[in-house]
């Protein structure tokens, strides 16, 4: 049976890297966009020409490698710099260069400001592109596992614990050495002191730990990663993890705002929402949010600036003890704004004296001002038994964010097809990201640099997204009309060692085109 043959190994050919790259390309987006950037006013470390020593590579360069790799599931700075050698499509993007493993690590160790000025710096593009709409933005978060084990991060609880059994392993050798006195076990005793020393020093450690947490006022600390916190996953699952949060456009499902924090949902809702309208320059715009976000401060806040927010509303729980019914739960009662009173099921009236209450939280941020509503109708009503078990009769709390709280609820009831088409917009982009690329942990440390990554890693899926959307001629074709503050003087210019050097070689004059 006669086979398809290959080229022989020994056959010389001639070609240039330029041949094995089509126009259609996505490294082709890569050159063009990072060739247009003033990377100094985005912020970047700039690497500057030396009179002496050994010559830099160009941040551009690094910039160039980075995006390529993450486009195509690549991070670890060892693997990025074998790729340098062995992938076609990097020596053409380089023009053949081999940056060390270390300066490829160093660029995105050192440049987390500037990932996230060039991730805002795209989303202005997409915008100018008409690819987002900036009309209705869907918001959500998930966790990336740190880069710190649940070993390593303590809460109050767990050090005491681990003191307590210091002291009962240390009182348990003592006693033993007190039985090898008598039997004169000249071994056995030196072993044991060796263990006493040693529960001395961790000893020691974890008061030193101790003291370290309560001077930060924080709940817990880590200790590989002092930004890495414990955060709840689902259900009861906890993983030392960061929180990404995620502001997506409904046009195309195009990422407009995102940063990472170090804690849950709850407070996260003002934070990400007024930077996606700043990112989109947008007067106002509809943010569908889930009922984890729900926090009225936060939704206060977002109404304060101009956002329109559908945030689902959790159903209250009712607890076992609880005499409450459901037809006396708080949403039975009508509140009438005018008076300032509420209007119990049974038609009687709650009123308030005026006085503002402080409720604390765990932080001061936390915190929030309510008034009290009472009635003394309570004590006569024949189903007071079922509404509380206060001898005072029932009383309700309201809010200071109460307005904006019923505002929201109200739009949340109004627009369920709306609110449906979130999760639509917004969850598959986690699992492209966490699922198909991996990208489901990070193994930098410290929250500045983790943002830089996880920027890192928004821009590339909106690379690849708009790419999928558009094709690459069309979208350089917009990048060379795109008007720019960061953009680079002149027209583009791709330089070409190789060409150069056939250039001198034979003498032919070939112009390396815009």
């Amino acid at each position: 049976m006669q086979h398809i043959t290959g080229i022989p190994r020994n056959q010389l050919f001639f070609s240039s890297l330029e041949d094995s790259i089509s126009l259609e390309n996505p490294v082709r987006f890569v050159e063009a966009f990072v060739e247009a950037l003033d990377l100094g006013s985005l912020g970047f470390t700039v690497q500057t020409i030396k009179t002496e020593g050994r010559p830099s590579f160009d941040t551009k360069i690094f910039l160039k490698l980075y995006l390529y790799c993450y486009l195509n599931g690549l991070r670890g700075s060892r693997k990025l710099e074998k790729e340098c050698i062995r992938n076609i499509e990097l020596r053409w993007l380089l023009c053949g260069l081999v940056p060390n493993y270390h300066s490829i690590s160093d660029f995105r160790k050192q440049n987390p400001i500037g990932l996230k000025k060039l991730f805002k710096l795209f989303v202005s593009f997409l915008k100018d592109a008409d690819l987002i709409s900036g009309e209705v933005i869907a918001i959500d978060g998930t966790k990336s596992r740190a880069h710190n084990s649940k070993k390593a991060n303590f809460n109050q609880k767990k050090i005491e614990r681990h003191l307590a059994y210091i002291e009962e392993k240390t009182q348990e050798y003592l006693t033993q050495l007190d039985q090898n006195d008598t039997q004169d076990n000249g071994i056995n005793i030196t072993k044991i002191q060796e263990k006493i020393e040693r529960l001395k020093n961790n000893k020691i450690g974890y008061e030193l730990l101790e003291a370290k947490l309560k001077a930060s006022g924080e709940p817990q600390i880590s200790t590989t990663d002092e930004d890495a916190r414990a955060l709840l996953v689902q259900g009861v699952v906890v993983e030392i993890s960061y929180n990404i949060q995620a502001a997506v456009d409904n046009k195309h499902n195009l990422v407009v705002a995102t940063h990472t924090i170090n804690r849950n949902d709850l407070n996260a809702l003002g934070a990400i929402a007024l930077e996606a309208k700043e990112n989109l320059g947008a007067a106002t715009f509809t943010a569908l949010v889930d009922k984890g976000y729900h926090n009225g401060r936060e939704i206060a806040y977002c109404k304060d600036h101009n956002i329109t927010t559908i945030v689902a509303h959790p159903t209250p729980g009712i607890s076992k003890d609880s005499v409450t019914k459901p037809d006396y739960l708080v949403a039975k009662f009508t509140y009438n704004k005018a008076e300032d009173t509420y209007t119990c099921p049974q038609g009687a009236t709650l009123k308030t004296t005026g006085r503002w209450h402080k409720k604390t939280g765990r932080t001061e941020q936390s915190g929030y001002q309510f008034k009290k509503y009472r009635t003394p109708a309570c004590k006569e009503c024949p189903v007071k038994h079922l509404c509380t078990s206060r001898a005072g009769g029932r009383e309700i709390d309201r809010s200071e964010y109460a307005d904006a709280i019923e505002e929201n609820n109200q739009r949340y009831r109004e627009n369920p097809q709306l609110y449906r088409t979130r999760q639509e917009i917004n969850e598959h982009i986690f699992g492209t990201i966490k699922r198909q690329w991996g990208y489901n942990h990070t193994n930098l440390i410290g929250l500045e640099k983790v943002n830089g990554e996880h920027s890192l890693i928004m821009l590339v899926y909106n690379i690849k997204r708009t790419i999928n959307i558009l094709g690459v001629p069309d979208l350089i074709a917009k990048l060379k009309n795109w008007k720019s503050p960061y953009k680079t003087k002149g027209v583009f210019v791709f330089k070409r060692v190789y060409l150069r050097l056939f250039n001198d070689l034979f003498g032919l004059d070939l112009a390396i085109a815009a």
